[in-house]
């Protein structure tokens, strides 16, 4: 009986705290449904037009609304610092106002006009804002206390590299003040849709969280996405952060030959971090790296996109990617003018297409978008990447090629009769196939859809 007794007792006692650490477990910030099917494109005002501006941005606004994206992205615009810059123009992310834009983007009018103009056709816009650190000629230096300082007293960088922008110093309540408010000013003035936030890790959870209570009173639906790879931004500030552990062991296995399999190691172990429905935002190349088609080659850069566009989270364009550009998108890029060359060259005239196709494809189908993503074995895990994306009554399967060897072999997905929908193939030519028998060339890559 006492025995009987002593179990019950710590069987409770193992409940209980079952139950405490279930009930403590951080749930994701609840995500606009808009958010959750949108496809980002990265636009480097400098270099995404030859007149680098926001009328050239305009311009183009119906060839973006035609490509099938949803949101504009537009690095940062504001007026760029000159003291102790970097390259002949400065990094945009070293700001010199955050009240002002810079001048050789046009105006204010200009920037109301494009957010305008990309509305009236269903294109979300959001700016960055870079909340960590500022320019050293910033308006702000007139406020020292607002700056991070070394034991003399003198301000520093938030980083030893990053020697042309001095860090900010959030435990200053007014500079928390003057951030929020200049938050509230640009969407409020602006009519903008939200914020890509700059080092977001670097900057206190709390203000955050404190500044995204402020902006949702004005739009209740906004995007925040955070630079960073941190979960607990995502439980109250956030709608989206980095997949950054993902993207660096794509080009792990993409670049140096690791084994397929690390990829989805990987999101396993990313899923383990996040609370359940969090959203990340999945890429190949943005404006900190080399160009995909640099660093994967052009076969490789498309075997990478599939499997971005055809993950869970949020996929992102940057800049030109479509088109088969090879303008750095990193350094120098980010201090000079390096317009994207949007002459479709013969060699890569497949580029346009397959993007065009691939986000039309994802924006159909809910599987893709944000379905149950499985996992599945096959013949060569090392070379190849299997899995089932499954949501709304849909089912995908998806085989990967991330390696330059051919691959025939079989993957463990039963029986079933799946239509072809790969983009690139000739629409007329679309061919129900048996699985499981997979043939993949090198950096080839199949998306079946089951039919029913």
């Amino acid at each position: 009986m006492k025995r009987t007794n002593r179990l019950s007792v710590v069987a409770l006692l193992s409940l209980t705290l079952f139950l405490t650490a279930f009930a403590e477990q951080p749930t994701a910030h609840p995500v606009a449904g808009w958010i959750k099917s949108a496809v980002i494109y990265e636009i480097n005002p400098r270099n995404f037009s030859a007149t680098g501006d926001f009328h050239g941005i305009e311009e183009r606004l119906d060839y973006l609304k035609d490509l099938g994206v949803t949101i504009l992205w537009l690095m940062p615009i504001h007026p760029v610092g000159q003291l102790k810059k970097k390259g002949s123009l400065g990094s945009a992310y070293a700001v010199q106002d955050y009240y002002a834009i810079n001048p050789s983007y046009g105006t204010k009018e200009d920037l109301k006009r494009l957010v305008t103009q990309a509305h009236a056709r269903g294109l979300r816009v959001i700016i960055d804002i870079v909340a960590n650190h500022t320019a050293w000629d910033s308006v702000l230096m007139k406020h020292p206390e607002f700056y991070k300082k070394d034991a003399k007293g003198n301000i520093i960088p938030p980083d030893p590299d990053w020697t042309d922008v001095a860090g900010l110093d959030y435990r200053n309540p007014q500079l928390r003040v003057y951030m929020t408010d200049m938050l509230r000013y640009w969407l409020k003035d602006f009519d903008l849709d939200g914020f890509r936030c700059d080092v977001a890790g670097e900057v206190p959870t709390d203000f955050w969280e404190n500044a995204r209570a402020e902006l949702t009173k004005i739009k209740p639906d906004i995007l925040m996405i955070a630079e960073a790879n941190k979960p607990e931004l995502l439980t109250k500030a956030f709608d989206l952060d980095y997949a950054w552990p993902f993207h660096s062991t794509l080009t792990n296995v993409l670049e140096n030959g690791a084994a397929a399999q690390a990829i989805s190691s990987n999101w396993s172990a990313e899923r383990e971090r996040y609370a359940k429905g969090a959203l990340e935002m999945r890429f190949s190349d943005d404006h900190d790296e080399k160009r995909a088609i640099t660093r994967f080659g052009e076969r490789g850069a498309l075997a990478a996109s599939a499997l971005v566009f055809t993950m869970d989270g949020v996929p992102l364009l940057y800049n030109g990617m479509e088109v088969g550009d090879t303008a750095e998108s990193t350094a120098p890029a980010l201090f000079e003018m390096l317009p994207v060359f949007w002459q479709i060259s013969e060699r890569r005239s497949n580029f346009l297409p397959f993007y065009k196709q691939m986000i039309a494809l994802r924006r159909a189908h809910p599987a893709l978008e944000q379905g149950e993503t499985e996992w599945v074995s096959n013949g060569a895990p090392e070379r190849i990447l299997t899995y089932f994306r499954r949501g709304a009554g849909e089912e995908y399967f998806v085989a990967i090629n991330v390696s330059n060897r051919p691959f025939a072999g079989v993957a463990d997905v039963g029986s079933g009769e799946y239509l072809d929908e790969t983009p690139g193939f000739d629409e007329a030519a679309r061919k129900k196939v048996s699985l499981p028998a997979i043939i993949l060339n090198a950096w080839d890559f199949r998306i079946y859809r089951k039919v029913h």
